[in-house]
Order: C-alpha cells, then sequence, then structure tokens
C-alpha cells in the first residue's frame, strides 16, 4: 500500500456550528491548520478564533457548497493561504421533512439533494486534482446509516447519504493507487439542531459523544485508518481500539463495509 503523508492541513466544510465546528476545532487540537467553510462568515470567524487561540492557522471561507465557482474560488484560497489542503471534511448538509416521498415539496426535496451531494461532488472536484498532485491526500464524507437502507420519510437525506457511498467508492476505485485515501464517517446521533429537531429523535435517551466523531477523524487524518480506505465506519459502534483490532487481523473482504445488494441465497 502506498503510504500517504499524515495530514498537516484540512477544509471543513459546514464548520459554524454541530458537528462540523467540532471537527473543525478537534482536528486543530491534534496539529491540523484548518480551514472553515459555511454560508455564515460570523459564525465562521468565532470558529476560526478558537482554533487560532490553539496555536494553529484558520482560514475563514464564506461559500454555499452547491456554488461551483465559489467553491473554486473557496478552494483556491485555501490552498494559496495554507499551501495544501491534505484533508477535505464534507460535512454540510441537510434534512428534509419527515414526510413521505409523495408529500414532499418539490423545491425542498431537490434542495436537500443538491447541498448533500452536489456539495460533496463539486469539493472533491475541486480539491482531489491538488491532493493528487501532491502525492495523495484523504477525503471524508458525513453518511449515514440512512444511506444503506429503505426508510419511509426524509426520502432526499437518505437519497443523499446512498449517493455518497458512490461518490466515496468512485474516488476510492480512482484514486486509491494514487495516494487519495477515502472514508464514508456515519457520526450516529450526536445533539444537533438539526437531530434534535427530527420527529424520529424526539424520544431518544442516548446519543453519540461528538468527540467519538473527532476522534476517528483525527484518526483517519493521521493515517491510522488507510487500509480501511473505500469503506463505512461510524462513530459509538466504531473505535480506535476495535478498528486497530479489525485492521490487525487483516484486510477485510472486498466487500466488508461497502454498499452493495446482496444476492439471492444459494
Amino acid at each position: 500500500m502506498r503510504a500517504v503523508p499524515v495530514a498537516r492541513t484540512a477544509l471543513v466544510t459546514g464548520a459554524s456550528r454541530g458537528i462540523g465546528r467540532a471537527l473543525a476545532v478537534g482536528l486543530a487540537r491534534a496539529g491540523l491548520d484548518v480551514a472553515v467553510l459555511a454560508r455564515d462568515a460570523e459564525m465562521l470567524a468565532e470558529v476560526a478564533a478558537e482554533i487560532e487561540g490553539l496555536g494553529r492557522r484558520s482560514v475563514v471561507v464564506a461559500a454555499d457548497v452547491t456554488d461551483a465557482a465559489a467553491v473554486d474560488d473557496a478552494v483556491a484560497r485555501v490552498e494559496n493561504e495554507l499551501g495544501s489542503i491534505d484533508l477535505l471534511v464534507n460535512n454540510a448538509g441537510r434534512i428534509d421533512t419527515e414526510v413521505p416521498l409523495w408529500e414532499a415539496d418539490r423545491d425542498e426535496w431537490w434542495s436537500v439533494v443538491e447541498t448533500n451531494v452536489r456539495g460533496p461532488f463539486l469539493l472533491a472536484r475541486a480539491v482531489v486534482p491538488g491532493m493528487l498532485a501532491r502525492g495523495g491526500g484523504r477525503v471524508i464524507d458525513l453518511s449515514s446509516g440512512a444511506g444503506t437502507r429503505d426508510t419511509d420519510d426524509a426520502t432526499a437525506y437518505n437519497v443523499s447519504k446512498t449517493a455518497l457511498f458512490r461518490i466515496g467508492g468512485s474516488l476510492h476505485a480512482a484514486g486509491y493507487d494514487r495516494g487519495l485515501r477515502t472514508f464514508e464517517l456515519a457520526p450516529g446521533v450526536v445533539v444537533t439542531d438539526m437531530t434534535t429537531s427530527m420527529r424520529a429523535h424526539e424520544d431518544r435517551t442516548e446519543w453519540t459523544d461528538v468527540a467519538d466523531v473527532v476522534e476517528l477523524a483525527v484518526m483517519i487524518a493521521r493515517g491510522g485508518l488507510d487500509e480501511l480506505s473505500g469503506r463505512y465506519l461510524r462513530a459509538g459502534a466504531d473505535t480506535p481500539a476495535s478498528l486497530r483490532f479489525r485492521l490487525g487481523i487483516g484486510d477485510p473482504a472486498d466487500a466488508t463495509r461497502r454498499l452493495r445488494v446482496a444476492d439471492w441465497p444459494a
């Protein structure tokens, strides 16, 4: 397996609050310089100040992840100021109203897909060429178990998370031999504005600690999970110890933790 250097810099989208903010600050605490991207420049400035308070460099880029020109400009600015983007964290995302597909608002449904799918596509398209030119890099998509199963509502969200498996898988297939490592990282159910507003979680009493998400992201940034590139990881269920054990007993089968159709029983 081709060795990829430990990440020194990162770009985190959706970094103004919630999981994205925790990831940006957590990566900085682990020693990375971190660029933060979202639409609210004022909130991003607060995150950047926290990062700089840890002794790391930060760049604020206010942009809509669905705007191709804005994304290209943001990535160019980050690369110019930080020198590279070694780790891309596609965290920005939305969920649609929890109704069956036939009751969904047409415009809201498509807007959610644009944020959750077009956004990661545009970011990867802008960032990955620089990674490959430097010999490699890492991409984390904040995914969800919702992308692996059928559900009766919030279908745009579920469709978009399924699509992330294909985006990450395609990046892995095309870029692995050139040093690109990709991961679909589900954060479990963390307390955020989004999750606490959802009917599906209104009676929930157990939540995933966001520190568990940060811990896995840092492990990825440091190259500790490169052998699991192209696969799905879940914070809370997967821990650094359990993943080290998995790596210790050998590389998983090709279909393990990847989105596949189960065939008819023999």
